[in-house]
């Protein structure tokens, strides 16, 4: 077991910081704060490592996920509807989850493109109903699809190098479990216990191009590694508690980067809310964007 340790980046701490992805087009990290609705991005030094803050939009809260789109700019989560957002901020709206009226809260969580440029996006109970959520997929053409029922807490999703699975973490089932996946259709399959997690809950997640799969585990201020087999092969210890995802970045993407939170008694931990930077010694895989250069959007445009 190989144990290292991360350390806290410049960027200033945020509430509960999310959602880190490599932009390749402008050679930028950019995250989000979801309670403040902040998009932010950073330059990446990866001699240090560290981020040097370059630019915050914001819209209003609370934006859970941001993904590169094909078509420039990004595609944000934000409460029950996904957007696409350009570089000065402004927001059209591509589709709403039909959310339940059934007087629970939930939100947009998580979101991740598969490897053909499909938008997987998941939702969650505010207040932790279980198994009242619900995992989507938005194909490029617009068309909006349930793909999973009976969810919690939709959380951390990426795919295996040759895309034929899906790890994805319902935090508190305390299980990141391995799905089949159909590349061709975005089809679900068959599913299986991939990693078990005793203390703390698995959040996002990232695999690396040798099919290991990174989790930062909420409540245990860890990032663990697994091979493909399921086998815990290292830990990084990032120090706040509420570590809540993480991403490969830098040009040879070989500096993983990890959000981290400070929600309630969390919140006076030292560097709670920061971003963390390690090198692992692996490489991750370049990341996807969303498929809607062909998208006709709400606008008609």
């Amino acid at each position: 077991m190989i144990t290292m340790r991360a350390r806290p980046c410049a960027p200033p701490p945020g509430r509960l910081c999310e959602s880190p992805v490599w932009d390749s087009r402008s050679d930028e990290l950019v995250w989000v704060d979801i309670r403040g609705g902040h998009i932010h991005r950073a330059a990446l030094d990866p001699a240090a490592p560290d981020l040097v803050p370059r630019s915050t939009l914001s819209l209003p809260p609370p934006v859970s996920a941001v993904v590169p789109c094909a078509s420039g700019g990004l595609v944000a989560t934000a409460g029950d509807t996904c957007y696409r957002v350009d570089d000065d901020g402004n927001a059209t709206r591509i589709a709403s989850i039909p959310l339940p009226e059934d007087g629970i809260r939930r939100r947009l969580n998580d979101a991740k493109a598969d490897p053909h440029g499909r938008l997987f996006a998941g939702t969650m109970s505010e207040d932790g109903v279980q198994g009242s959520a619900a995992l989507y997929r938005l194909d490029p053409d617009g068309a909006l699809n349930t793909v999973r029922t009976g969810v919690t807490i939709s959380n951390g999703l990426d795919w295996s190098p040759d895309g034929t699975v899906l790890y994805y973490a319902d935090s508190p089932t305390k299980t990141v479990e391995a799905v089949e996946y159909d590349i061709a259709t975005g089809a679900l399959g068959e599913s299986r216990p991939f990693a078990r997690f005793d203390d703390g809950e698995p959040d996002g997640l990232t695999v690396d191009g040798e099919g290991w799969v990174w989790v930062a585990v909420w409540g245990a201020g860890q990032v663990h590694a697994f091979d493909p087999t399921g086998r815990r092969r290292a830990i990084i210890e990032v120090g706040p508690s509420q570590a809540s995802s993480c991403v490969f970045a830098g040009p040879d993407l070989d500096v993983l980067v990890i959000t981290t939170a400070g929600e309630g008694q969390a919140a006076d931990e030292p560097d709670a809310g920061r971003l963390f930077a390690c090198i692992p010694g692996a490489i991750g895989l370049p990341g996807t964007s969303y498929a809607d250069s062909g998208l006709v959007r709400s606008d008609g445009r």
